[in-house]
């Protein structure tokens, strides 16, 4: 992997982790259209999660401290809303524990990213009529779970993890930046066991120079706080159905593709 390839998916690993249109699909993607020039194996993928695990916590640093605070001094609403992060993060937990076989079967199969980018849209356009009803200021156990549902569904390629958490958490009646803040935070925990559990293999399996993961991490780093900013700054203008264009125009392009390649 050359320095700009580096540079480029460091940018798109940033960009499309948090904006709703799926990093992972978009890695399957740039891998069929340029086959190796687009994976950058285990190693890479490691570099990048940290990356955008750091860009999370570097976002919400006030809101992690005051919740590290809370649960050390023993705040109960610190400790209940880390206990609902604890459990929106078991769905995802057991699929990996129990389905990864299949997980990973979908990662090869490329026409998995182009109907999961559909099923994305359709999530983020329900957001144009439960946006403006959003109210509530964290949600309760049950949505927690829900969410956590959501979370679980995103391990598939094509289906974004910021976009269905944020689109079921306003479903439920969670409001547009508790609603952003929850699946980020909980994507704090579901980013670092992601890199945990590949983290053995890309220790004995990686090739990439240090330099080179320095310069994919950094992209993905920078790129990733651009777009948790304009993730809540479109979901502030009620703007965040958008997306769902983006995910059907490609997921349609993607999926014609690969008609047409087969």
């Amino acid at each position: 992997m050359s320095f700009f390839e580096a540079l480029w998916l460091g940018v798109v690993q940033g960009l499309t982790e948090f904006l709703p249109v799926s990093s992972s699909g978009h890695l399957v993607m740039f891998q069929s259209w340029l086959g190796s020039v687009a994976g950058g194996g285990l190693v890479f993928e490691v570099a990048v999660h940290v990356a955008t695990w750091v860009a999370i916590v570097v976002f919400y640093r006030a809101r992690i401290e005051e919740l590290v605070r809370g649960v050390l001094s023993g705040k109960p609403e610190a400790w209940r809303y880390a206990s609902k992060l604890g459990v929106a993060t078991l769905p995802a937990v057991a699929v990996g524990l129990l389905a990864r076989g299949r997980v990973e079967a979908a990662f090869d199969t490329p026409v998995v990213v182009g109907v999961g980018l559909l099923v994305t849209g359709g999530l983020l356009w329900t957001t144009r009529w439960t946006e403006p009803r959003a109210r509530l200021g964290e949600p309760g156990w049950g949505a927690a779970f829900v969410v956590g549902l959501a979370q679980a569904l995103a391990i598939l390629p094509g289906i974004s993890r910021s976009g269905s958490t944020v689109a079921v958490a306003l479903a439920l009646g969670v409001a547009p930046l508790a609603a952003a803040e929850f699946s980020f935070l909980l994507g704090v925990i579901a980013i670092a066991g992601a890199a945990a559990l590949v983290l053995p293999d890309a220790v004995t399996h990686g090739t990439l120079s240090w330099a080179t993961l320095s310069v994919s991490f950094v992209a993905a780093l920078v790129s990733g706080l651009v777009a948790l900013g304009a993730f809540v700054w479109l979901l502030e203008r009620r703007a965040f159905y958008l997306f769902a264009y983006y995910d059907w125009a490609v997921g349609t392009a993607f999926l014609a593709w690969l008609v047409l390649a087969g």
